[in-house]
């Protein structure tokens, strides 16, 4: 059974940081992967994304602070978000998918929508 194991997560004050972190297991072909979040009240919005050649996208709320790197050998993708502000604060989920087409045609803005495989979410909270 393919699935995704989300960690990290927490409460930190504004300028702080944390990483998230989302592990894949069940399969062994190639996947693209990504975060987004939503807060309450609030429309999901896409984060940040690696594609199966490795390539990161991130919107541009997040562009500069948040980074993507990946331990290949252990399916397991990191999100590191820097800077953090308060308009930060949401539920963030990892989403995944296998079907490299459905990759190449989803954006960081809509793979909550399209990437078929999801995580349980992590909560993150920043405060001012």
């Amino acid at each position: 059974q393919v699935q995704l194991v989300e960690s990290g997560g927490g409460s930190v004050q504004s300028g702080g940081s944390l990483r998230l972190s989302c592990a894949l297991s069940g399969t062994t072909k190639n996947y693209c992967m990504g975060w987004y979040r939503q807060a309450p009240g609030k429309e999901p919005e896409g984060v940040a994304s690696i594609g199966g050649d490795g390539h990161p996208d991130y919107a541009d709320s997040v562009k500069g602070r948040f980074t993507i790197s990946q331990d290949i050998a252990n399916n397991t993708k990191y999100l590191q978000m820097n800077s953090l502000k308060p308009d930060d604060t949401g539920m963030y989920y990892c989403a995944a998918d296998l079907n490299l087409l459905v990759c190449a045609a989803s954006t960081v803005q809509d793979l909550g929508i399209y990437y078929k495989i999801k995580g349980q979410g992590t909560q993150v909270t920043v405060s001012s």
